[in-house]
C-alpha cells in the first residue's frame, strides 16, 4: 500500500483521475460554493460533471490540494482521494 500523496500539480491530478477512468465533478447544491469530487463509473445523481478548466479554477481559487493514494494494500490501483486545504 502506498502512502497518500498531496499535490496541486494539475498534470499529476488529471493523469491520476483519468488513469482510473474518473471525471472531474462538483456536488450539485443550491449554495454558491462548489465542492469538488471525482466521479467514477456511472454518473452519480448528486454530482455534476465540469470541464477540467473549471475544476482547476475551483481547486486553485479555494486554495485546495489533492490527496490521493496510488496503490492499495492488495497492489491494485487505488481510487482513494480527497481535497484538503493547502498549507
Amino acid at each position: 500500500m502506498s502512502e497518500p500523496l498531496k499535490t496541486t500539480n494539475h498534470e499529476v491530478i488529471r493523469a491520476w483521475i483519468e488513469a482510473r477512468e474518473g471525471r472531474p465533478a462538483v456536488v450539485r447544491t443550491a449554495g454558491k460554493a462548489a465542492v469538488l469530487r471525482v466521479d467514477f463509473g456511472e454518473c452519480e445523481d448528486d454530482l455534476q460533471p465540469v470541464e477540467w478548466e473549471e475544476f482547476f479554477a475551483i481547486l486553485d481559487g479555494n486554495e485546495l490540494a489533492f490527496v490521493h493514494q496510488d496503490i492499495t494494500a492488495e497492489g491494485l490501483p487505488s481510487r482513494f482521494n480527497k481535497f484538503v486545504q493547502r498549507e
